[in-house]
């Protein structure tokens, strides 16, 4: 992970933060001082994260801290990492769909129960496969 700025010293009134955005060929960590008070929307600015990777869209881009979806207007908290969020390419549920079907598929042949299995996929009493 790069961090393209030394950590700033806090002073009264001031607390640390991180802006983090990661691509699969490079992760980039902004260490921030702001005043106490200051919103996830005021620090993403100030980061200027988006001239270092223009393809961020500051008003669009989901965000987050420590993992968590937040909203703009929250109020940061000493040690906060503000998270951007890259689209996701796929939709998970369409790709569960697709993995599911593929395992579904019948195998040549049919699937005819085995000798001596009853219906339920029980032995028939006095069966001695098992």
């Amino acid at each position: 992970m790069e961090s393209d700025r030394a950590a700033p010293e806090a002073e009264e009134g001031s607390i640390r933060v991180e802006v983090a955005y990661a691509r699969p060929d490079r992760q980039v960590i902004i260490p921030l001082v702001v005043p106490q008070g200051t919103t996830v929307e005021t620090a993403l600015r100030q980061s200027d994260i988006d001239e270092q990777f223009p393809e961020i869209d500051l008003d669009k881009v989901k965000v987050g801290i420590f993992g968590k979806i937040t909203r703009r207007d929250t109020v940061l908290r000493p040690r906060d990492r503000i998270e951007i969020y890259r689209p996701l390419i796929a939709d998970p549920k369409e790709v569960r769909r697709q993995r599911a079907g593929k395992g579904r598929k019948k195998k040549p042949g049919g699937s005819a129960p085995e000798a001596g299995a009853e219906k339920d996929g029980t032995r028939e009493p006095g069966s001695t496969e098992g």
